[in-house]
Formats: structure tokens, sequence, C-alpha cells
């Protein structure tokens, strides 16, 4: 394939840094799945593969605060800086093939303030990548407040991650498995249990993964919130439904029904999940998707390019 459309928001990095930092941690895997290698050419080699003409990079789960039993504000913060100004020198050398979401620091708020401060002005950052929890709290907290104020001043886009949760991995069960699409679809239910998304309504989040159990489990979490704050049903609904999500490991016959049924027009991105999806996976899963019947031209073309080029103001 030679005809590069898409622009993949679920694309990750791995600093050599970074991926040491984590190693001399005692932490060799993200959610159960091994720290892969990463590098340009590869990484290039598997877009032009895909026809993927510009990913959005961005470092998965731990992030810089791994260790739920010992905050280390300041090892965190010079991490984050370590992986935001590695990734910038790989979009500076490949601009027109990267964009970044910048790390940041949570749950130091202090810290994340001005790492976004300097990733979005100096560094050229696309937006900012949150983990969806962080030691247990989740996307919404209160303590989050003034960093959701500075980044709806700035209209950002926020790529909502999943990590590993502070509890006992069920024995079979690796985390990434199951427990990444709960952790996505709980910190959107914190979001807008919180009243996050109308107190900031410039803010956009991506949700990894189709958001988790979000679509499926949309009209049962309304229900809920409405009974519980008051509030009207289809207001609720309609929080839900303002996510954008994007589609890596969730192009398939069994996801995107329920996704496009619930997604907003605009609002379904294209997303490889690479390098913790190898390669060939990637190419499976695009396949399903370049096959689903149910979207003609003009809906393949919106979600691998035309929906994320109007979020990120790209080039359509």
């Amino acid at each position: 394939m030679t005809a590069r459309r898409r622009i993949d928001v679920h694309h990750h990095i791995l600093p050599p840094r970074y991926t040491s930092w984590l190693r001399a941690q005692g932490i060799d895997d993200a959610g159960g799945r091994e720290l892969p290698a990463w590098s340009a050419p590869d990484t290039l080699a598997m877009m032009d593969e895909r026809e993927i003409a510009k990913a959005i990079v961005s470092v998965s789960a731990p992030g810089v605060h791994p260790d739920a039993s010992k905050r280390d504000d300041a090892s965190g913060r010079a991490m984050a800086r370590e992986v935001n100004e590695f990734t910038a020198r790989v979009v500076q050398q490949h601009p027109s093939r990267f964009g970044f979401f910048a790390t940041l620091t949570l749950p130091d708020v202090d810290g994340a303030l001005a790492e976004a401060e300097y990733a979005l002005d100096t560094l050229g950052a696309s937006g900012v990548i949150l983990l969806a929890g962080t030691h247990g709290q989740y996307l919404g907290a209160p303590e989050h407040e003034a960093l959701f104020a500075e980044l709806e001043r700035r209209r950002a886009v926020v790529f909502v991650h999943p990590s590993v949760r502070p509890a006992p991995p069920i024995p079979g069960i690796p985390p990434f498995a199951i427990d990444f699409l709960a952790e996505t679809t709980r910190a959107a239910y914190r979001l807008v249990q919180s009243g996050a998304l109308r107190r900031f309504p410039n803010l956009k989040f991506i949700l990894s993964h189709a958001g988790g159990f979000v679509p499926y489990a949309s009209y049962r979490m309304a229900l809920v919130l409405a009974f519980e704050n008051g509030r009207p049903f289809d207001d609720v609904l309609d929080d839900f439904r303002s996510f954008y999500f994007d589609t890596a490991i969730s192009g398939t016959p069994a996801a995107l029904p329920s996704l496009l049924a619930f997604a907003k027009p605009g609002h379904v991105l294209f997303g490889s999940d690479w390098p913790f999806l190898p390669a060939p996976a990637i190419a499976a899963f695009t396949g399903m998707l370049d096959a689903y019947p149910a979207l003609d031209a003009d809906g393949h073309a919106a979600i691998d390019r035309r929906n994320a080029a109007a979020l990120l103001g790209e080039d359509a």
C-alpha cells in the first residue's frame, strides 16, 4: 500500500531512557504487555504498510508515576520532561509523519500545569495524554480542576489512556485484556458524574479502544447518573456521547455497530495501538475496519482521516 491517508491518534512511543527507567523499577510491561522495542524506521515502515500518513504518538501506561506506594514528584517531573523532549525531537525530524500528545505528571497537578505549558507552548504538542486513573484517582476528581481549567483555556485535546488499577491482578487475566477497558469506562463515568464535561466544554477527550465499554453500556450508566443527580436522562447520555473514540483494537464487526450507533458524527478516529499491538495484528484489525460493509467510502474517509484532521487542526 502506498496511498497514505490515515491519521493515527492511538500510537505509542517508548523513549529509551523512559523504558530503562521503568525497568530499573522492576517494571517490564504495561498492563501485562511486555514493553516493546521502538524505532522510527520500524514505525514508519508499519505506517506505510497501513496507509498511515501521520501518527500522534504518546507514552502508554504506566506513565511517570508508576509506583502507587511511593509518589516521587521530582522524578516524575524529570521523566515527563525527558519523554516530551525526546518525542518532540522525533517530531522535528519527521514533521509530516508525527505529532505528539504530551505526557503530564498526575497526580502531581502543579507539575502537570508546568509541563502542559512547556509542551504546548515550546514543544508544539498536539494535546496531552492523561491516564484514566493514577493510584486509584480517576479523571474528574476535584484535584484536577486547576489542570482542566488551564486545558480548557487552551481548548486542548486530551487523549485518555487506561492504566492498571492499584489492586492485585486476577490470575490468568492480564489487565490489558479486560481491566484496561473497564478503567477507560470508569474515567468516562467519573468525568460525566463530576460535571467536568459541562464545566469545561472546550476540552476534547479521546477515549482509547472505542471507549472501553462506554458505547455498549451508555444507556445503563446514564440511567444510574440521571437517578443519582436528578438530571435529565437525555442530558447525561449526551455527555457520554460528547467523547471522541479511537478504533484501536476495536475496528471489528462486533464492536463497530455499537460504536457507530452511539458516537456523534465526526467523533470516531483511527487508532492502531502500535507497537504494543504488533504489525500483523494491526494489519488484521485494520483489514476488518476497511472491510466493514456498513460504512460507505465517505464514512471510511471520515474515520481514517477527516475526523482527526478536524479535531487536531490538520489538513484534511
